[in-house]
């Protein structure tokens, strides 16, 4: 019953089963061997982009922090949301690889809107050279709170970053999940709507680890090279990252885990809603849920051995009926038998 992360979940057999097939003999290393050329062009024809470049990491910070530097001088700064990875969650990374550019925050409870990028944007360059410059826009899809920008959101949003001629960057590391939930092409949620730079995430959706940075410019590629390489993230024996895209990619393996890890979460939402000691606090789109919870539930679900965040207060001691916010994710390998487990226990 481990909902903590998607992050945890095991290997996926198929592409534990590809590492070990590239595990035979010499293959030329930093990707110049033939497996990393044939998952660049599988990137390509999945994302319907011929033209475009493909540099694999290790981690989403290393590929989120990257790209955003690729496209931001250090006198910039970058626009995301109130809860943005990048923002929460990456230890100022993006800042440190863009040499100090700042994050400028668009005040949101969640998902970014058009307006307030809008007034984001306007509030800078006002200052001359003494303030910060008008830099990248970055939008996470699944976002912080578990929601899914629909490609309409989407091309509101780069329709102003082109009004201010200013790149946009989408952290993809759960790309996956959203693709699957709205049920459109990697192409509509990417290119077509206005993203010139893509984080596409691998590793919480059953890789071991490893992320592609896909630019839909390739006039940025040689940059990003140059940069993952001084940044140490330009891996030896690459092609321990290209065998595991390349499992991933094959027979749209990648659509495959993120569907049921969505399927697993609706199962497991919907047997929340019908609790009364418990209240779903945001409407999943994807796979997570943000839920509060009697402290006797906690308490319960935990000493069967569940693994969840409980965000606010001790769920250890207090008033047994007083309500604590937890966050559920659900990954491609939880069983209906754990879920329903754990609905029986939070039932009580």
């Amino acid at each position: 019953m481990f909902f903590a992360s998607d992050n945890a979940g095991p290997v996926h057999p198929k592409i534990m089963q590809a590492l070990t097939e590239a595990n035979q003999g010499y293959a030329m290393p930093y990707g110049n061997d033939a497996l990393t050329a044939q998952v660049r062009d599988q990137i390509r024809t999945l994302f319907q982009a011929p033209q475009a470049e493909v540099h694999l990491v290790t981690t989403g910070t290393a590929a989120n922090s990257l790209a955003l530097a690729t496209y931001c001088q250090p006198w910039q700064t970058v626009f995301c949301a109130t809860h943005a990875h990048i923002h929460e969650d990456e230890c100022n990374a993006p800042e440190f690889y863009m040499g100090g550019a700042k994050l400028t925050l668009v005040p949101t409870d969640d998902k970014m809107t058009a307006d307030a990028l809008r007034t984001s944007i306007e509030g800078e360059e006002t200052r001359g050279l003494h303030g910060p410059q008008r830099g990248p826009i970055s939008v996470t899809t699944v976002t912080e709170r578990g929601a899914v920008y629909s490609l309409t959101e989407l091309a509101a949003l780069t329709a102003v970053a082109r009004d201010y001629k200013l790149p946009v960057h989408l952290d993809g590391a759960r790309l996956a999940n959203a693709i699957a939930a709205l049920g459109c092409s990697p192409a509509e949620m990417t290119w077509q709507s206005g993203v010139d730079i893509l984080s596409f995430g691998g590793t919480k959706n059953g890789c071991m680890g490893v992320e592609a940075v896909v630019l839909f410019d390739p006039t940025k590629s040689w940059e990003l090279e140059l940069r993952r390489k001084r940044a140490a993230h330009l891996m030896s024996k690459h092609r321990y990252l290209s065998a595991q895209m390349n499992a991933y990619l094959t027979d749209n393996l990648w659509l495959q885990t993120a569907r049921a890890a969505n399927t697993n979460c609706s199962r497991l939402a919907k047997g929340l809603g019908d609790l009364p000691n418990v209240t779903i606090s945001n409407k999943p789109q994807a796979n997570i849920i943000f839920a509060d919870m009697s402290r006797a539930t906690h308490q319960r679900l935990h000493a069967a051995g569940a693994e969840y965040y409980v965000l606010a207060g001790d769920h250890t001691k207090g008033a047994p009926d007083e309500m604590l916010p937890a966050r559920l994710v659900c990954d491609w390998s939880i069983t209906a038998a754990q879920i329903d487990r754990f609905l029986s226990l939070a039932k009580g």
